[in-house]
């Protein structure tokens, strides 16, 4: 009866990271064809160990989790409780969440790189109404930096919000009516009820959230392409002008390789926390 699952599972998954896991080990180059598709073993894996450009470009990627994720989960939360305030009319609100959400990544990209463009930006506009000088968000290494995580923070936050307000409405509300009778704060019941029953839900959108920023790619293309230099690129960038603009499908392949064991690594890691009994913890 499980036949055909497992047969689509091995199509859709297993097969191509098996595939992607044998081609790491050939020298496959689109430009030298004549060389075949020989096997070299761990070659490539000591070449990215050896690479400046990859722990480069994978510093950067670890920049862009550490400040998306948190923020996406904090702006989250906020718009998830938000949303889950007693409106009259709650599809306004539910429908704001959505659209950041749905719009492509290419497209918010696009969005806030005319927002932080020096001459017509509307960042730029608004600081210089205020008296304060232009900045040149997209060409310095650190401010492009910062206006490509706003855009990330933005665009990813809207379905974290969706993942928590779900959880919200989880909550019984007979548990913040007790909490009220006991005299607890608003604030004494969002730290000790809303965060505790919420921590399955801030574990599921966290998962989801780091795998999506280990392969960040769309919005920092969209805004620098990488610039300037290499300063903004990511990892999977980095893998795509392997794969696509110099054709090394071998090196490109051990580098998504290794952005994939960064990934199970980062899971498994928030697997563990979650099978952690708060009791022992206490």
């Amino acid at each position: 009866m499980i036949l055909p699952a497992f047969l689509l599972l091995f199509a859709v998954v297993l097969f191509p990271i098996g595939r992607l896991l044998v081609t790491s080990t050939q020298q496959l180059r689109l430009t030298e064809p004549w060389l075949g598709t020989p096997f070299i073993g761990l070659a490539h894996y000591q070449k990215a160990l050896a690479d400046p450009r990859f722990w480069e470009t994978t510093l950067n990627t670890f920049i862009y989790i550490a400040v998306t994720v948190p923020g996406a989960i904090v702006v989250g939360l906020g718009l998830a409780l938000l949303a889950n305030q007693p409106f009259k009319v709650k599809w306004p609100v539910r429908l704001g969440l959505l659209l950041p959400w749905a719009l492509p990544l290419v497209f918010a990209g696009l969005i806030f790189r005319w927002f932080f463009e020096f001459n017509q930006g509307i960042v730029n506009n608004i600081l210089m109404w205020v008296g304060l000088p232009k900045l040149a968000w997209l060409t310095d290494p650190f401010l492009a930096t910062i206006a490509i995580c706003i855009a990330i923070i933005w665009k990813t936050s809207s379905f974290v919000a969706l993942i928590l307000l779900a959880g919200l409405q989880t909550i019984p509300k007979s548990l913040y009516e007790a909490a009220e009778i006991d005299g607890a704060s608003k604030w004494q019941q969002f730290i000790e009820i809303t965060l505790p029953m919420l921590r399955p839900a801030i574990i599921v959108a966290a998962i989801f959230r780091t795998i999506t920023a280990i392969q960040t790619f769309d919005i920092p293309y969209a805004m620098t392409n990488g610039g300037p230099g290499n300063s903004t690129e990511t990892l999977a960038m980095y893998i795509h002008k392997t794969t696509i603009d110099f054709l090394d499908l071998g090196y490109g392949s051990a580098l998504a390789v290794l952005m994939f064991v960064v990934s199970l690594v980062m899971t498994a890691g928030y697997l563990r926390y979650t099978r952690r009994d708060p009791r022992q913890e206490a």
